[in-house]
C-alpha cells in the first residue's frame, strides 16, 4: 500500500518505520496536509496527519484511492468525519495517549495562575528583586473544582484534584454515577457547576453541540473571582466573552493551552500579509488580548506532549495501520 505521513516532527519517522509492516511505500512530509501540498498525497491509500492538517470534503474528493485517514491525535475535529464514511473512506484517530499528561499538564496551568508562578520568576529574572508583594495566591486545598466532562482526562483531572483535598463537581452528558460514588461526588448541569467552582477546568470533545458552550451567559453565571482552565478545545469558548469575564473580574485568571481558531493564529504573519481567506481578525486581536493579560498564561497546545504520550501516540497509529492493511477488525469513527 501506498501510505503518507504529513506533520512528522523529528524522530517521529524513525519511531514509526519501525513498527509498520514492510512491502509498502512508506512517505513522510514535516509540512501538513493543505490544498498546496496536496500532490504530495497523490496515489496515497493511507494518509496520516496531525491536528493542523484540515481534511474537509474538497481536499478528500481530490484523493480518489484514499482508504483510510489516520490522525494522530484524539480529537478529529479537523476531519469531515461524515464525508469520508460517504466516500467508503475510514477514519480512525488515538483515544490513548493523553490521559495523564493532560490531566498533569491542568494543574501545572492551575498552579501557575493561582500561585503567579510566571510573574514570580519574571520579576527576578528581570529584576532580582524578591518582593513578595503583589505575588500572593490562594490555596488550592478545600475549593470547589467543576469538571466538564470525565472521559479519560477528566478522570484523572478529579483523580488529582481529590489529592489536593478539592471538593469536586462534574458535568458529562453521560454522567457515570459508579464514578462518581466512588469518587465521592455529584454531577450537576452546567449551570449548576460554574456557580458552585472556585475553578472551572474543561475537558468536553469539541462538537457542534459543543461549540461555545461558555458562553457570556454562561460567564453571567459564574461565582466572582473563579479561575478557568481549558486544555481542551479553543472552540468551546466564547473568546470575546471570556475577553469581558476577565475585564471585570468575573474571571480572576485563566490558564489555557488551546485558543479559538489557533489554526488561524499560527498563520498570523501570512494572514496580517493579506494572503490568508477566511481570517476572523476580531477574533485574531481577541487571542492577542488574552495572550497580553497579566492574569492569563496561554501556551501553545502542549499539554499532550510528553516523551510517552508521544510514543504511545506512534505506537497505536501503526497498529491501526498495520491492523487495516492486514484486515484484523478494529473500531472507526
Amino acid at each position: 500500500m501506498n501510505i503518507s505521513f504529513f506533520e512528522v516532527m523529528p524522530g517521529e519517522q524513525e519511531s514509526l518505520m519501525t513498527q509498520l509492516p514492510a512491502g509498502h511505500t512508506v512517505s513522510y512530509f514535516s509540512e501538513k496536509l493543505t490544498p498546496e501540498t496536496l500532490d504530495k498525497a497523490m496515489g496515497a491509500e493511507i494518509v496520516s496527519v496531525f491536528v493542523n492538517s484540515e481534511i474537509r470534503a474538497p481536499l478528500i474528493d481530490r484523493l480518489p484511492d484514499l482508504k483510510l485517514i489516520a490522525t494522530r491525535s484524539m480529537g478529529f475535529d479537523h476531519i469531515d468525519v461524515e464525508h469520508a464514511r460517504s466516500k467508503g473512506i475510514h477514519v480512525v484517530n488515538v483515544t490513548t495517549y493523553a490521559a495523564h499528561p493532560v490531566a498533569e499538564f491542568t494543574f501545572a496551568l492551575l498552579l501557575c495562575v493561582t500561585r503567579r508562578i510566571y510573574h514570580a520568576y519574571n520579576q527576578l529574572r528581570e529584576g532580582t528583586d524578591y518582593n513578595i508583594r503583589n505575588l500572593g495566591g490562594f490555596n488550592l486545598f478545600g475549593k470547589t473544582i467543576g469538571v466538564a466532562g470525565t472521559g479519560r482526562i477528566g478522570r484523572n483531572v478529579v483523580g488529582i484534584a481529590r489529592g489536593f483535598g478539592m471538593k469536586v463537581v462534574a458535568f458529562d452528558a453521560m454522567p457515570d454515577a459508579a464514578f462518581a460514588a466512588e469518587q465521592g461526588f455529584p454531577y450537576v448541569s452546567l449551570e449548576e457547576l460554574v456557580a458552585q467552582s472556585d475553578i472551572i477546568s474543561l475537558h468536553l470533545p469539541y462538537t457542534k453541540e459543543t461549540h461555545h458552550i461558555l458562553d457570556a451567559s454562561l460567564c453571567a453565571k459564574m461565582k466572582k473571582g473563579v479561575i478557568l482552565v481549558n486544555t481542551a478545545r479553543g472552540e468551546l469558548i466564547d473568546t470575546h466573552a471570556l475577553v469581558a469575564a476577565l475585564q471585570d473580574g468575573t474571571i480572576w485568571g485563566a490558564g489555557l493551552d488551546v485558543l479559538e481558531e489557533e489554526r488561524a493564529f499560527k498563520e498570523e504573519r501570512g494572514a496580517i500579509a493579506g494572503n490568508k481567506e477566511g481570517i476572523d481578525y476580531r477574533l485574531l486581536t481577541a487571542n492577542h488580548i488574552l495572550i497580553d493579560m497579566p492574569n492569563v498564561i496561554v501556551t501553545p497546545h502542549i499539554a499532550f506532549e510528553t516523551a510517552e504520550a508521544m510514543q504511545e501516540i506512534e505506537r497505536v497509529t501503526a497498529k491501526a495501520i498495520t491492523d487495516y492493511i492486514n484486515g484484523t477488525e478494529q473500531k472507526f469513527l
